[in-house]
């Protein structure tokens, strides 16, 4: 990674924080927007808005993560595809697998697999991230939805911008929820301690809804059906970390990547979340549709360890 710092100067005329990088850089103004959005543009230290108007003394840093290269080759990687049509194509991601190329991820991706299988993806955000138009975290598997053509893309973003679409994950999370159901309701933001987390302890955050449901206590563990009503990074992790039952297996919130059960040991190699449904309208005629992804083995595993029950077959 780069970082550059820039000065506000006496005499240097008000304007957008976003304006004010592009003069002072090279750098496009989308390109900058979306590095303020992503936390990796602060103002004296604190994360501001592409709107913020710069004044005299301000100091503004700019860390330039490390790219990939601009272009999206095909890979011939199997994928489990729930649906597809000549609009959208709908898939069952693994875990271990990251949705595009970036620093660290140049191969191997969802978008090489699909790259390799559809003829057309749509272009909004291409090169390298065409079509997409929500995230799964790499060891998060489960249904995601990728559009193949630009408008099927804006009709379905404006489903998630309308809170229409309805997502459901599961999750195995540390300890016993009181609560057989309930809803958690905060700000989530990035953390004042490190920016690449995210946190309710925050300057600087927007509203985050989750939904949550007890499917079955476990051994020292809960299995959850959760709703995300609003769609915040790490929205899940967050939430349930803050409360003092992060997800089992999340090496960034909580650590709870082993449970010491009597003289019994068992260990969560990756987090164990999964979006396990996903509803929402088709893009050309409207009809409502549902697509579900089973749990996977390592989760049902995960599972069957905590218990002696055999759940989600």
């Amino acid at each position: 990674m780069k970082k550059n710092t820039y000065t506000v100067s006496e005499g240097t005329k008000p304007e957008r924080l976003d304006t004010f990088i592009t003069c002072q850089s090279n750098l496009t103004r989308s390109y900058i927007q979306r590095l303020i959005k992503e936390g990796f543009i602060t103002v004296n230290s604190h994360n501001e808005k592409a709107r913020y108007t710069v004044k005299e003394g301000d100091r503004i840093d700019v860390i330039l993560p490390n790219e990939p290269d601009g272009s999206l080759l095909p890979e011939d990687i199997p994928l489990d595809i729930l649906y597809e049509d000549e609009y959208m194509v709908v898939v069952n991601k693994p875990p271990d697998m990251v949705i595009y190329p970036a620093a660290g991820n140049k191969s191997g991706t969802l978008m090489n697999a699909l790259m390799s299988r559809c003829s057309k993806l749509a272009s909004v955000g291409a090169p390298l991230r065409p079509g997409v138009i929500h995230r799964l975290d790499k060891d998060t598997s489960g249904v995601i939805v990728i559009a193949k053509e630009d408008e099927a893309y804006h009709k379905i973003i404006a489903q998630f911008r309308d809170r229409k679409v309805e997502k459901y994950y599961l999750a195995l999370l540390f300890g016993s929820l009181k609560e057989p159901r309930g809803e958690i309701r905060t700000l989530i933001g990035r953390s004042r301690s490190n920016r690449k987390k995210m946190s309710v302890k925050t300057d600087r955050g927007k509203e985050a809804i989750t939904q949550f449901e007890v499917i079955k206590k476990l051994r020292s563990a809960t299995l959850a059906k959760i709703r995300i009503v609003t769609g915040r990074t790490h929205q899940i992790r967050v939430h349930f970390s803050s409360r003092g039952h992060a997800v089992l297996g999340d090496k960034t919130y909580g650590k709870k990547t082993e449970l010491i059960i009597g003289d019994e040991s068992i260990i969560f190699p990756r987090q164990m979340l999964h979006a396990f449904s996903i509803k929402l309208q088709h893009p050309a005629d409207n009809v409502q549709m549902e697509f579900t992804a089973p749990m996977p083995e390592d989760m049902e595993k995960a599972v069957m360890a905590l218990t002696d029950d055999r759940i989600f077959r």
